[in-house]
């Protein structure tokens, strides 16, 4: 059996009662969940930068040992080429050589200053890793302390969320998806988390602008569910005014005093 609108509204306002004690308890934690990810963000990108940066260095310490290899063939050819020399039969053969040679001392020298630039690379690679290490501790430290701060916060209401949470999932479960989707939608795009509402002294209980009489009788009758014309929240129902009865003055007669003859 479908409910009624008035079942729906009562559903709706018990979703919301819970859902606005699950703000209440997150509002004591502030910023801290945000400010814990936001290090952990920071920690995760400073790691990423120290593997490139010790990657880098790996590379650069290949290149090197690469360098030194082309070094030690080229001082090989050129005591080969000179061996060579002393047994050419003519100057052709000689300068030939003697041009390989030429170009076997011009790789040296291209290696020997590869080498030296890798080696400054190297350093200024050490002092960024060395920089990158002192914000990864500082941050680290500044990540404990958060996290000591919000589990001693969160330990304090855990038992008290648990029980929201659960009664949360049990009120969801006996609204229609439709209904309950919407909802959320309301909720997420509200600052203050209200999506239902009553009318208060005759204005929206979420965005304070005033609800023409008619369209109160007709939130009072339940007969469908209706919003907020300038929010979009839903209305549930309008609060009872109590009158308080003022107290009847008091009149004073005049005592007429009677003239003795």
């Amino acid at each position: 059996m479908e409910n009624t609108v008035a079942q729906k509204l009562e559903a709706l306002l018990k979703l919301q009662t819970i859902d606005s004690k699950l703000d209440s308890l997150k509002k004591v934690r502030g910023a801290l969940p945000e400010e814990v990810m936001d290090l952990e963000d920071e920690l995760a990108g400073y790691q990423t930068r120290l593997d490139k940066f010790n990657q880098e260095l790996d590379d650069l310490n290949g290149e090197i040992v690469s360098r030194k290899e082309a070094i030690k063939t080229s001082g090989s050819l050129i005591q080969k080429y000179e061996e060579q020399q002393m047994n050419v039969r003519n100057n052709r053969e000689y300068d030939a050589i003697t041009k390989e040679m030429e170009l076997q001392a011009l790789e040296i020298q291209i290696s020997e200053k590869k080498i030296k630039e890798a080696a400054v690379k190297i350093e200024a690679k050490k002092v960024e890793i060395e920089e990158t290490n002192g914000l990864m501790e500082e941050r680290t430290k500044d990540l404990d302390t958060k996290k000591k701060e919000l589990e001693v916060i969160t330990s304090e209401s855990q038992d008290e969320e648990k029980v929201l949470l659960k009664s949360r999932e049990k009120a969801g479960k006996g609204i229609e998806e439709r209904l309950f989707l919407g909802y959320n939608k309301i909720r997420n795009n509200a600052l203050n988390g209200l999506a239902v509402v009553v009318v208060k002294r005759g204005a929206c209980g979420g965005c304070f602008n005033v609800v023409p009489p008619q369209r109160q009788v007709d939130i009072k009758e339940k007969k469908k569910i209706i919003v907020c014309e300038h929010c979009g929240r839903i209305l549930a129902d309008v609060e009872k005014v109590i009158e308080v009865e003022k107290p009847k003055r008091k009149t004073t007669r005049r005592k007429t005093a009677v003239a003795k003859k």
